[in-house]
C-alpha cells in the first residue's frame, strides 16, 4: 500500500514557504505515494487548495488530522514541541532540522521513535547529492533577495548615470563570504550594475567571483580557509586581525555591505564591528544574512530595519520566504529528488537505506535512535592510486621499446639508428625517385602539418574545436590547389574524378569550420547576460 506524504503548514513566524507546490506533487504521484497538505498550507506561496486538488492531492482539515494520517511528512522549518507531540511512532519526517543546534528537539523526536531525515545534514561533497541540496537551493534565492533589500533602502541608483541635472557614480557593494548566498548577491548586485567586491577565506573561490563580475579583495594574510564539505572554518587570531582590518576599509570606502559568513554548528562570526559602522557613509546600508545565528555586524537586530550611526542595518531572517513561491518551488523539487532516491521501486514506499552515503548523511535518527554525525564518507580516491602506478611502467614501456620499463639504454638507441639509416639508405639505392620526391614531401608535410596544427591558439574556440578547425583549414587548401587551373596550381591539371572529390572535401570541411564558428557563438551566449 502507498505511504501518504502530509505536507503541514508551516507555524514558524513570519515563514511564507510550503514543502511542495502542485507541480511536485504531480510528479511524487507518479512515484506511487499518495498526497495530502494541510489547508491553507500553500496560501502565502500562491499556492492556493484548489491548486493542490486539480493536482491530485488531498486536504486535510487540520494539522492534527494530518499528523495523524500521514506516514511521511515534509516540512520546511524544523517541528515546533507542539507538533512533535502530534507525531506517531514509526513516521518520517524529512526537514531543516540543524542537529547540533537543537538537541532539545533531538531528545523529543528520539522518544516518539520516529525516522528523521535532516536536509540540512546532507552530505554536499557528494556530486549526486547537488539535486538535493535544499541549503544551496535556498541560499541562492536569499543572496538575490538581499541585494533587492539593500536597494530598497539604498537612497541612489546601483549603477551609474550620465543625466542632464549631472553624473550619479555607481554604488560600491561588498560581500562579505562568497559562498553560495554570497554568489548569488554578487551576481545580482553585478547585474544591477554596481561596482561589487567580494572576500572570502576560502582562496579557490577568488575565480567564481571574477566570473560574475566582482573584483576578490584579499586578506593580507596566508591561511587555508576551506573547512570541507564546501563550508569555511574558524581562522586564527592572526588572519582574523588582519581581516578585521580589511573590513574596516572596505567599511570606510564602500556604500552597501552584505554579509553571508556561517560556520557550521557556531554562532555567526562576528565581522563588522559598531567602530566600522562609524566610519561608513550616512546612507550606507549592511544587509546580515546571518542574523537568525547572532548576525556578523554587531549592530544588527533580529527580523528589523534599524537606523545606527546613519547606517540602515537590515536584519530579516525570512529572506527565502520574502520569495515564497520560488522558494517553494525549488525547495519541493528537492524533496522530490530525495522521495527519487527513497523509493527507487516507484511503488510509494520509501527505503532509508543506511548503506547509501547521501541517505545516511541525512538520517538523523532512525527508528528512535540518534544515528547522527554520520561517520566520514569513504574516499574511493586511494584504490585508483594501485592502476595509475601500474600504468606508469607499461607507458616506459611501449615508449622505451628496452623491454621491462627500464629507460632506453645508449647501446639500444644506437642500435636503432644504424637500422633506421641501413633502411633510408636501402630506400634511396632501390626506389625510384620519384617515390623519393613524393616521401620527402610526405615527411615534411607530416613535420608542417603537426607544428600547424597543434601550435594553434584556442582564442575564438575550445582547444579541441580549434585543432579540428586548423585540420580542416589544411584540407580546404589542398582541394583548393587540386580544383585550381593549371597556371595556378603550377601543375597537370587533375582527372575530373579527383576535381569532383576535392569539391566535395571543400563543402564538408567548410561545414565543420563555420559549424564549429555557430557552436562557439551559441557556448559564448550562454554567458551573456
Amino acid at each position: 500500500m502507498p505511504q501518504m506524504i502530509g505536507v503541514p503548514k508551516e507555524n514558524f513566524p513570519l515563514e511564507k514557504r510550503v514543502a511542495t507546490v502542485p507541480e511536485v506533487v504531480e510528479k511524487l504521484i507518479k512515484l506511487g505515494f499518495a498526497v495530502q497538505i494541510e489547508t491553507g498550507a500553500g496560501e502565502a506561496a500562491n499556492c492556493g487548495d484548489d491548486d493542490y486538488r486539480k493536482a491530485g492531492a488531498g486536504v486535510a482539515g487540520s494539522a492534527r488530522d494530518l499528523w495523524a494520517t500521514s506516514d511521511i511528512v515534509f516540512k520546511v522549518r524544523a517541528p515546533s514541541m507542539d507538533e512533535v507531540a502530534l507525531m506517531k511512532e514509526g513516521q518520517t519526517l524529512i526537514s531543516f532540522i540543524w542537529p547540533a543546534q537543537n538537541p532539545d528537539l533531538m531528545t523529543a523526536l528520539t522518544a516518539k521513535k520516529v525516522t528523521v531525515l535532516a536536509i540540512d545534514a546532507l552530505p554536499r561533497t557528494l556530486s549526486r547529492a547537488q539535486k538535493m541540496d535544499a541549503l544551496t537551493s535556498q541560499a541562492g534565492v536569499s543572496g538575490y533577495r538581499a541585494v533587492i533589500e539593500a536597494a530598497n533602502v539604498f537612497g541612489r541608483f546601483f549603477s551609474g548615470q550620465i543625466t542632464a541635472a549631472g553624473k550619479v557614480p555607481p554604488a560600491k557593494v561588498f560581500i562579505a563570504g562568497a559562498g553560495v548566498a554570497g554568489l548569488a548577491a554578487i551576481g545580482t548586485a553585478a547585474g544591477m550594475g554596481a561596482v561589487v567586491r567580494a572576500n572570502d577565506t576560502r582562496a579557490e573561490v577568488a575565480d567564481q567571483v571574477k566570473s560574475l563580475g566582482g573584483e576578490f579583495v584579499k586578506v593580507n594574510y596566508e591561511e587555508e580557509g576551506s573547512g570541507g564539505g564546501g563550508y569555511a572554518k574558524v581562522m586564527s587570531e592572526g588572519f582574523q586581525q588582519a581581516q578585521r582590518e580589511m573590513y574596516a576599509q572596505q567599511a570606510r570606502e564602500v556604500d552597501i555591505i552584505i554579509t553571508t559568513a556561517l560556520i557550521p554548528g557556531k554562532p555567526a562570526p562576528r565581522l563588522i564591528t559598531a567602530e566600522m559602522v562609524k566610519t561608513m557613509r550616512p546612507g550606507s546600508v549592511i544587509v546580515d544574512m546571518a542574523a537568525e545565528q547572532g548576525g556578523n555586524c554587531e549592530l544588527t537586530e533580529r527580523d528589523k530595519a534599524v537606523v545606527k550611526h546613519g547606517v540602515t542595518i537590515v536584519g530579516y531572517t525570512d529572506l527565502a520566504s520574502r520569495l515564497a513561491k520560488q522558494s517553494s518551488t525549488l525547495y519541493g523539487t528537492n524533496l522530490f529528488r530525495l522521495s527519487e532516491e527513497l523509493c527507487k521501486t516507484k511503488d510509494g514506499v520509501i527505503n532509508v537505506n543506511m548503506e547509501d552515503d547521501a541517505i545516511r548523511g541525512l538520517t538523523v535518527i532512525k527508528d528512535g535512535a540518534v544515528t547522527w554525525p554520520a561517520p566520514p564518507i569513504k574516499q574511493a580516491a586511494a584504490p585508483a592510486a594501485k592502476p595509475a602506478a601500474a600504468a606508469a611502467p607499461a607507458a616506459k614501456k611501449g615508449h622505451g621499446h628496452g623491454g621491462g620499463g627500464e629507460p632506453m639504454k645508449g647501446s639500444t638507441l644506437a642500435i636503432m639508428f644504424a637500422v633506421a639509416a641501413v633502411l633510408f639508405w636501402f630506400v634511396g639505392a632501390y626506389a625510384p625517385p620519384a617515390f623519393l620526391g613524393h616521401f620527402t614531401v610526405f615527411v615534411l608535410a607530416v613535420f608542417v602539418g603537426y607544428m600547424v596544427v597543434w601550435n594553434v591558439t584556442p582564442s575564438l574556440h575550445t582547444p579541441l574545436m580549434s585543432v579540428t578547425n586548423a585540420i580542416s583549414s589544411i584540407i580546404i587548401i589542398g582541394a583548393l590547389v587540386q580544383i585550381a587551373p593549371p597556371a595556378l596550381a603550377g601543375v597537370s591539371r587533375p582527372d575530373e574524378v579527383i576535381r569532383w572529390l576535392a569539391v566535395a572535401g571543400i563543402g564538408l570541411t567548410a561545414i565543420n569550420m563555420f559549424g564549429g564558428f555557430a557552436v562557439t557563438q551559441r557556448m559564448l551566449s550562454m554567458f551573456r547576460k
